[in-house]
This record gives C-alpha cells, sequence and structure tokens, in this order.
C-alpha cells in the first residue's frame, strides 16, 4: 500500500459512515460486556494480587509479599497437587472413556438415536442435581454401586469420605458429563473417509488395527480440541467437591479453585486470591502452550499432515 493510499481509508462516505455506525451500534452491548464484565475486573484482580485487601478497608500496595507467601502455604501446595491429580488422571480416563463411546454410538444399530439422547441428558443436568445424586450412587451404607459390588464379593469403599477413593470417586463423576465431548467425537467420526476403513479391511486389518491406524489420527484434531477444553476445566473444577466433600475428608479435595474461593469469600483475603487467580491462569497458560507443543507429533491433519 503506497502512501498515497492510505489517506482514502480514512474518507468515508457517507453511507459509509451510517453503516460503521450501525455496526458498531450493533455490536455495543458485546463490546461494553467485554470491557465491563471481562477486561476491568482482570486489571483489577491484578493490581489487587500485589495488595493487602479485605473488600473493606481501602488496597494496600504490599509488591510480590502474596505471591511470595504462597511459597510456604500448604494448603496452597496441597490445592495444586490435588488438582493437578484431577487433570493427569482424570483427563486421560475421560478421553479414553468419551471416544470408546462415541465409537459405540457411530455403530449401525437400531435404536441408535435413542442411546445417542441418553448419554447426551446427564450432561444438561444441573452440576447441583448431578452431585446429589451421585452422593446417593456412592454412599457407603446403602448406594447402588456399594450394593453391586457386595454382590459381587466386594466390599466397596467409603467413597466420599476415604482420603484414597475420594479423589477417585470426583473422576467417576466427571464420567457422567461427557456428552459434549461424544457429540464432537461423533461429528469427527462421520467425517472419517469410509474408502479407508474398507481398504484396510480388503489388506486384513482387523478392527483394533482399524481403530488405532486410521480412526484415531482421523479424529486427532477433534481429541486435541477436546483435551484443551478438558484442561481447562479441570483445573478450574470447583462445584463438585463444594458440594459433595467440601473439600475433605482431610483436604484430599481441596481444589485450587475451592482454595481460591475459600480465600476470597470465607477469609476475605481478596489480594491473595487475586494473587491465586493469576497463578492459576499461568499454569493452565503453559499447559495449553505445552499441548500445542507438541501437537504437531500426534495431530493430523488431513490437507496438510501433521502440523
Amino acid at each position: 500500500m503506497s502512501a498515497a493510499t492510505v489517506p482514502r481509508l480514512h474518507r468515508l462516505t457517507r453511507m459509509q459512515r451510517r453503516r460503521l455506525f450501525y455496526g458498531l451500534f450493533f455490536v455495543s452491548p458485546w463490546i461494553i460486556g467485554f470491557l465491563w464484565f471481562t477486561l476491568y475486573p482482570m486489571g483489577a484482580s491484578l493490581y489487587y494480587s500485589f495488595t493487602d485487601y479485605n473488600l473493606i478497608k481501602t488496597p494496600q500496595w504490599i509488591g510480590a509479599a502474596n505471591f511470595r507467601e504462597l511459597l510456604g502455604d500448604e494448603l496452597f501446595w496441597t490445592s495444586l497437587y490435588n488438582t493437578f491429580y484431577l487433570t493427569v488422571v482424570g483427563l486421560p480416563v475421560t478421553t479414553i472413556f468419551s471416544v470408546g463411546l462415541a465409537v459405540l454410538l457411530n455403530q449401525k444399530i437400531r435404536g441408535l438415536a435413542f442411546y445417542r439422547t441418553i448419554y447426551y441428558v446427564p450432561s444438561v443436568v444441573p452440576i447441583v442435581a448431578t452431585s446429589i445424586v451421585w452422593m446417593w450412587l456412592l454412599n457407603p451404607a446403602y448406594g447402588p454401586i456399594n450394593t453391586f459390588l457386595g454382590w459381587l464379593g466386594i466390599s466397596g469403599p467409603n467413597w466420599l469420605r476415604d482420603m484414597v477413593w475420594a479423589k477417585p470417586a470426583l473422576i467417576l463423576t466427571g464420567l457422567w458429563g461427557v456428552g459434549p465431548s461424544v457429540i464432537i467425537y461423533l461429528a469427527a467420526l462421520q467425517e472419517v473417509p469410509q474408502q479407508l476403513l474398507e481398504a484396510a479391511e480388503l489388506d486384513g486389518a482387523g478392527a483394533w488395527q482399524k481403530l488405532f491406524r486410521i480412526t484415531l489420527p482421523m479424529i486427532s484434531p477433534a481429541v486435541f480440541f477436546n483435551v484443551i477444553m478438558g484442561v481447562i476445566g479441570s483445573f478450574q473444577i470447583f462445584a463438585q467437591p463444594l458440594i459433595m466433600t467440601n473439600g475433605g475428608p482431610a483436604n484430599a479435595t481441596l481444589v485450587y479453585a475451592l482454595y481460591l474461593f475459600r480465600n476470597a469469600f470465607s477469609y476475605f483475603k481478596m489480594g491473595y486470591a487475586s494473587a491465586l487467580a493469576w497463578v492459576l491462569f499461568g499454569i493452565i497458560l503453559l499447559c495449553t502452550v505445552l499441548i500445542f507443543k507438541t501437537s504437531a507429533r500426534w495431530v493430523y491433519y488431513e490437507t496438510g499432515g501433521n502440523r
């Protein structure tokens, strides 16, 4: 673009100005909402993370003291470990379960639409109702799960009150809401070229070979997307631990978001809670970048191969 053409960009006709005005007018609710409800709170929390603030007195600037305090906070490390556990252990389990369920729901069987609906409905149930249902299912005395295990001669654990089983119980509960992920995997499975599967079958490939050599590579972009969203969601898990265990027993399910919530709204340490929030932001950003960096090794794009 030459220097002579640059001024022309600033010369709008009356119709162009009108269209610009109408465009800004209709998009203004989103712009105002973003500035007021997203950008401003982010900037305020960044400022508060360097202050001593309890919602009553004026924030006092203390520099990086809140971040230094984190290093010696035992509950901070406990909540971080619990959150990493739910992510590192729970995300692969959820991914394998979702992909396997999507593959089953992609088969040509009678009543397929009914089965797909049944597996998606739980994901639209409010999280509070879901948590209450699972508290009943996992009840050690009369819960259906331990009752079923008893029929098999297995003594079921005290799921939500056992330090060893509390986190696996939360992971098990998370499998209830895999409906959205399954829908994405189903859409990806519909795009797998049938000619590749037929050619592999003619070459003598079995079901497992077709799954691992053709199907999974072809749906790897969907897996990549769900893994990214799963990491973000796992680090922000809050409602289920709050309702089902309240961080217990003995802080075994004290996840990061719950500890942040307690500091903000129970202890009124807003500055410290803001520091926790920004550390969480940094952790999620780092994990997301690492997954993007490794995606070139396992994500396949049909138009251009691995990227």
